[in-house]
């Protein structure tokens, strides 16, 4: 009986990171990138756009498997992504906004106190390609 209720309790769990909302107002905020910095839940990044640059890394973040856009978009200078894992589906959410010249990157986890380099990884895999189609 015991084995039922935690197995239960587990899929519960599993269930609310796989399919909680993702608010919208809670997600899609400034990043308020100052300087690149590796968190132990995310990463912030700062990178020259050029022209078309937005619209580019949103090409590039949209081909991610996974990867949904929650709010935004190149448009509107400012987009939130949500990408899942592939097992359990946890979301990490990504925030990219136009600030003059630059863009601001942000990679955050949500569930847990580290993301294990997750973000990092991904954010600075988006812009070594973002780097070598603009070059």
């Amino acid at each position: 009986m015991a084995f039922f209720a935690i197995l239960i309790a587990v899929l519960g769990v599993l269930g609310w990171i796989r399919f909680a909302p993702s608010e919208v107002a809670d997600w899609h905020v400034d990043p308020q990138v100052s300087a690149d910095q590796d968190l132990t839940d995310g990463v912030r990044r700062r990178v020259p756009a050029g022209e078309g640059g937005f619209e580019r890394l949103h090409k590039l973040i949209m081909a991610t498997p996974r990867t949904v856009l929650l709010a935004g978009g190149p448009e509107d200078g400012h987009a939130t992504y949500i990408t899942r894992s592939l097992g359990f589906g946890f979301p990490d959410y990504t925030t990219v906004q136009a600030n003059g010249d630059v863009l601001e990157v942000w990679g955050r986890l949500r569930f847990g106190r580290s993301d294990m380099g997750v973000n990092k990884t991904r954010v600075d895999g988006w812009l070594a390609a973002f780097s070598q189609e603009g070059a």
